[in-house]
């Protein structure tokens, strides 16, 4: 099973525009095993909050991107959910992660 198969097997389908958003935001891993969902998708939700942070995107244009963001790390979070050895581990990977993100934007004001 691949990144792309693992995502269209996720029941309920999300809505058509987030589900091509996803799509796009993934498009370079989609061919990878399903094994890699947690990691790409956490990178993918990194990148896009990153992205929005620099470019200061909190109006209502960016709520598409912002629901990509959260339903990517949500889906990396159902996907690893399957690992109890390793859940914790990633939490406070992830959380220290997309804390430092806020932290970067706010050095840049």
């Amino acid at each position: 099973m691949t990144v792309d198969e693992w995502l269209r097997s996720r029941s309920p389908r999300p809505p058509a525009a987030l589900s091509a958003r996803l799509g796009t935001v993934l498009a370079e891993s989609l061919g990878e095993p399903a094994d890699r969902v947690p990691d790409v998708f956490l990178a993918a939700g990194e990148r896009l909050v990153a992205e929005l942070l620099r470019n200061d995107s909190t109006s209502r244009t960016s709520a598409l991107d912002l629901l990509t963001a959260d339903a990517l790390l949500t889906y990396a979070f159902e996907a690893a959910g399957g690992d109890v050895f390793t859940i914790d581990a990633r939490a406070a990977e992830a959380m220290t992660r997309i804390a430092s993100l806020g932290d970067a934007a706010g050095a840049r004001t």
